[in-house]
């Protein structure tokens, strides 16, 4: 079972990899970074999106035209298009999501900074995510990029995770260790 995972790994570096170097020399990292993350949010909010690219079923041709639609639809950069048809003609749309942080991480790695995953009960504004960035580049001593999404089961606050680091400052897990110690 671990080969298989990691099977799966180094798969999605070797895409991933091959991305990042096209995106370098045409110049348009921030540009494929910026679809790479639009992409990454639409398999997160859609089911049936990521049915579409786990399915096994599908036919290659039947992945392929859902993706170059969805390319089309969310005016994807012509670079993130074409490299999204040939993972769906490689049948390899599986491993999508892996290549999409892959690909992330070696733009971060790149530029010395780290990602700080932020799961907020509600939309941070510019200016929350602003002073997070900065009160948590002086905490790690690095460049840090907020990947912000919203969970509205937290109900308040928010958890951040930084590396290995993670703080959990959610009203959902205060309720949740308040329950805990009435409990004892």
């Amino acid at each position: 079972m671990a080969s298989d995972s990691t099977g799966v790994s180094a798969l999605a570096e070797r895409y991933a990899t091959a991305l990042f170097e096209l995106a370098d020399e045409h110049r348009v990292l921030d540009q494929v970074a910026a679809d790479l993350r639009q992409l990454r949010a639409m398999l997160a909010a859609s089911a049936d999106l990521t049915r579409v690219v786990r399915s096994p079923i599908l036919s290659r041709a039947d992945q392929a035209r859902a993706v170059a639609a969805l390319a089309r639809r969310a005016e994807l950069s012509s670079l993130v298009g074409d490299f999204l048809a040939v993972v769906a003609r490689n049948r390899r749309l599986f491993a999508l999501s892996s290549m999409i942080e892959g690909f992330l991480a070696m733009l971060a790695s790149r530029r010395g900074e780290v990602t700080a995953e932020v799961v907020a009960a509600q939309p941070l504004s510019e200016a929350q995510l602003g002073a997070l960035s900065e009160h948590l580049h002086r905490t790690v001593g690095r460049r840090v990029t907020v990947d912000a999404r919203v969970d509205q089961r937290l109900l308040g606050g928010m958890i951040v995770k930084v590396g290995s680091r993670m703080v959990d400052a959610s009203v959902e897990s205060k309720l949740r260790r308040l329950q805990l110690a009435m409990k004892a």
